[in-house]
């Protein structure tokens, strides 16, 4: 299977970018896998919105990211997944959050874009989100937990 893109949400920049972080390790790792495998990131323009709260854009490695914008396509499916989580979300374990603003849009651009394979994250309550709208959808992209390293998502034997 070829791996063609992979989004990077705002908590995968908070860990990359800060290495006194516990997934400072594992986010370097991905990064650095992703730029070897020629696997497109991608950060979205939430994402970026979200970063800018307490950071600067110019801290994101931009010359190593595409840009994606949220657009018309991106916000029907937005709807159609906040649809499925407010239908049951009797049945998430979360703490509270504000479901649509990010977990679904960002969840909608990864499944709206074609060459967007993986979603990057080491948010546990968006994790929970995606294993319900799993149950009820079928979102095209691999949710990859940061909490893994990459050596154990890919199957690579890591010898460092």
């Amino acid at each position: 299977m070829t791996h063609n893109a992979a989004l990077l949400d705002t908590s995968f920049f908070l860990r990359f970018l800060n290495d006194s972080d516990p997934l400072y390790k594992n986010a370097d790792g991905y990064f650095r896998y992703f730029l070897q495998k020629d696997i497109v990131m991608m950060i979205s323009t939430i994402s970026v919105a979200e970063y800018c709260v307490g950071g600067d854009v110019h801290e994101l490695p931009l010359k190593n990211l595409q840009i994606l914008p949220f657009n018309l396509g991106h916000g029907k499916r937005a709807g159609e997944f906040a649809k499925i989580i407010f239908q049951h979300k009797n049945k998430l374990k979360i703490k509270e959050r504000n479901i649509i603003p990010n977990d679904t849009k960002l969840f909608a651009q990864a499944d709206s874009e074609f060459q967007i394979e993986f979603y990057l994250s080491s948010d546990i309550e968006s994790l929970k989100i995606y294993n319900l709208l799993k149950q009820y959808s079928q979102p095209k992209f691999q949710f990859i937990d940061l909490n893994i390293s990459y050596s154990e998502t890919f199957g690579i034997l890591d010898l460092k």
